[in-house]
């Protein structure tokens, strides 16, 4: 099968990081391809950032299409244009933040979240509730950390994530920790040696529930909300989105 991973956002380093990790946990038939729109935000840190990334992201998707994917990762926590996507293919769209809370609730019966910046807390609380997770979730804790500098200082920003890790460990009474940010795909063995609880990433985390999906044979249901957009007119800038029909 192939999935596909999209970055949201446009720093090629970040997209990198996070096709390996979903590599390093594929299984050998699965194909992971990592992309990233061609413009768009170099992070997202912000309820303004994620709306000018979706229509990067539903590109992609369009492109995908194209390809034949077989599933797709949206691989930033904020989960941008998630039901969009959705409507876009009969393939599974998983966000990476779903997919970890959804992973967290079935090794531990309260978690936390760890995440960069203390605004983006506040995006993560209201996934919990859009998604019916926040009774599982104790808190939503920011290392206070720029999205970018997970690629340019990794070992401060390590140390940072860590230590915030273990607060929760000895405040929040919880089980396992849910790592906020696409960026930290790749830490969490480090964290997870070093913290001493199960650490869902979600990223890695997506992969599998894509593999699950696909070997179902499940797809995106088309009854209902997220059926294919109907086709009409857009203007202006937004005139190649004009009558869009299924690939």
């Amino acid at each position: 099968m192939h999935i596909r991973v999209i970055n949201p956002n446009t720093t090629q380093a970040m997209t990198d990081t996070i096709g390996t990790a979903a590599k390093a946990v594929a299984a050998s038939g699965t194909r992971i391809s990592a992309t990233q729109p061609d413009s768009g935000p170099v992070s997202i840190e912000s309820h303004f950032d994620e709306a000018v990334s979706v229509l990067g992201v539903l590109d992609e998707i369009r492109a995908g299409e194209r390809e034949n994917v077989d599933a797709y990762i949206i691989a930033c926590f904020g989960d941008p244009g998630l039901n969009a996507a959705r409507e876009l293919t009969r393939a599974p769209v998983i966000g990476i933040a779903e997919a970890a809370f959804h992973a967290a609730t079935l090794i531990s019966t309260r978690f936390s979240v760890v995440t960069t910046l203390p605004r983006t807390t506040i995006i993560a609380e209201h996934l919990l509730d859009s998604y019916g997770m926040a009774s599982r979730c104790r808190r939503v804790r920011a290392a206070d950390i720029p999205v970018l500098e997970l690629e340019a200082n990794p070992d401060l920003a390590l140390e940072r994530i860590i230590e915030e890790c273990l607060k929760a460990k000895q405040e929040d009474g919880i089980g396992a920790i849910v790592l906020g940010c696409g960026g930290m795909a790749d830490l969490t063995p480090q964290i997870s040696a070093a913290v001493g609880l199960p650490i869902v990433e979600g990223v890695t985390a997506a992969v599998k529930l894509a593999e699950a999906l696909v070997g179902l044979g499940l797809q995106t249901s088309k009854h209902g909300d997220l059926d294919f957009p109907l086709p009409k007119p857009f203007t202006g800038r937004f005139a190649e989105y004009s009558n869009l029909t299924p690939d």
